[in-house]
């Protein structure tokens, strides 16, 4: 496992309020992790992917604050695999389903899924389980990982 900063508030307005609040908003779960683990992660992944949309209110941010954290020397993150399990796919099976089909597509994956989802934490051994009987390898990101970076929209 890897430990990164996706963010403190999770209040999408006001995280991506100005390119201020953003920072600050990072900086404060840096912070947390660092107190709570000891591990000053550089990694990250925006609230929404760097191809949010919900940014839209703040023409332009998601370009800036892009270019602000890698200047500041993080590595963001967004994915090529989505689970599904914060939109349609409320079973286990859905999203073992949802991650196995992604990832045959790609060369190398980066799968978007969520711990507060019961279900989804319930696919993980199913996947893990696929994945070992069919060739792949699991490995945590780290500042040298291959990334899935989406086209930014803002």
């Amino acid at each position: 496992h890897a430990i990164g900063i996706h963010c403190y508030s999770h209040a999408w307005k006001e995280v991506y309020a100005s390119d201020e609040a953003y920072l600050k908003d990072l900086e404060t779960m840096r912070q947390l992790i660092l107190e709570k683990t000891g591990v000053d992660t550089r990694l990250l992944r925006f609230p929404g992917g760097s191809s949010n949309t919900i940014s839209g209110f703040n023409e332009g941010i998601m370009s800036r604050l892009t270019h602000e954290v890698v200047n500041r020397g993080y590595r963001y993150f967004d994915w090529n695999v989505d689970s599904n399990d914060a939109g349609g796919a409320k079973t286990a099976q859905k999203v073992y389903e949802n991650v196995i089909n992604g990832v045959q597509r790609q060369r190398v994956s980066v799968v978007l899924q969520h711990y507060i989802k019961g279900y989804s934490v319930e696919a993980v051994e199913m996947i893990i389980q696929w994945g070992l009987e069919n060739g792949y390898s699991f490995r945590a990101l780290d500042e040298n990982s291959p990334t899935a970076a989406h086209d930014i929209r803002n």
